[in-house]
């Protein structure tokens, strides 16, 4: 019984050391609504990368939810709105909507229009990189924050401005009925489908395709934020070990504060109101 005993009691000791290190090679990520109305965020996760717990949930005006994700995890997160339905296979979203017909997403991705806060976790060299995207348009502003990280620029990234307002008219998608206005702003891309501003097709290269009056609208207005498919150079970030904070619809004070302290200095401009008519 005594043998038994040590036995037992060292694979007691094994299986909390195991639980210890893999709570320890986990990051988080903090999603906080600070929109002054519900939404719903969505969840999606890359190829061959362990599907995070919910795909989907609501979250109050106000408040935050705390998600435990794998370190070597890829996917993207955005928030839909304008949500209605409450049991299966009725519910649905004017904006992001990821077409489960429920509030968990179960491995759909927004629908275009949608801001995508996107994570690659452990890549190359260890580091996470990740971005904020305009690529397939616009909802609502996301603020990025990494906390804690040991190397890397470790830079906050965003889209900050209020698009929708501002959005150019041929991208508008306004909501329908009495006083419906604009809920979101289309990508070039969806708007019109070419390969130019698809960047397809005879476009499907860095050297082929090139910033549109569109896309030049969307780096203007929000400069950390991808706004075409190759926007590398100015879009992308990196940071190791770090937790992350993602906020929706953040304070525009404390954005610029935030945002300010970027080591490249680039500024946070105002929106162009003669863009508005493109």
């Amino acid at each position: 019984m005594g043998r038994r005993r040590i036995i037992l009691s060292a694979l007691v000791a094994t299986l909390l050391t195991l639980s210890f290190f893999s709570e320890m090679e986990s990051a988080s990520f903090k999603i906080v609504n600070k929109c002054r109305y519900t939404i719903w965020p969505g969840v999606l996760s890359g190829a061959n990368t362990e599907p995070l717990s919910p795909t989907g949930f609501v979250l109050k005006s106000g408040k935050s939810r705390t998600l435990s994700v794998p370190k070597s995890w890829s996917g993207r997160m955005w928030a839909r709105t304008l949500c209605s339905g409450t049991s299966p296979g009725n519910f649905s979203c004017l904006t992001a909507d990821c077409g489960s017909g429920k509030i968990e997403c179960a491995g759909s991705g927004a629908k275009p229009p949608a801001t995508l806060a996107e994570f690659t976790l452990n890549g190359a060299d260890g580091l996470d990189f990740y971005d904020v995207s305009l690529v397939d348009g616009y909802n609502l502003p996301v603020l990025v924050l990494p906390r804690g990280g040991t190397r890397g620029g470790c830079s906050p990234t965003g889209c900050l401005v209020d698009l929708n307002g501002a959005c150019p008219k041929a991208l508008r998608v306004a909501r329908e009925g009495k006083g419906g206005g604009v809920v979101a702003c289309r990508s070039a891309c969806e708007a019109f489908g070419e390969p130019q501003f698809c960047c397809s097709e005879a476009y499907a290269t860095p050297e082929t395709c090139a910033p549109s009056v569109f896309s030049e609208y969307f780096k203007h207005v929000c400069p950390r934020a991808y706004s075409y498919a190759y926007d590398d150079k100015t879009s992308t970030y990196t940071c190791a070990s770090a937790d992350y904070i993602i906020i929706f619809c953040p304070l525009p004070y404390t954005s610029q504060k935030v945002l300010g302290a970027r080591k490249d200095g680039a500024p946070l401009p105002l929106v162009n109101k003669t863009m508005m008519h493109l």
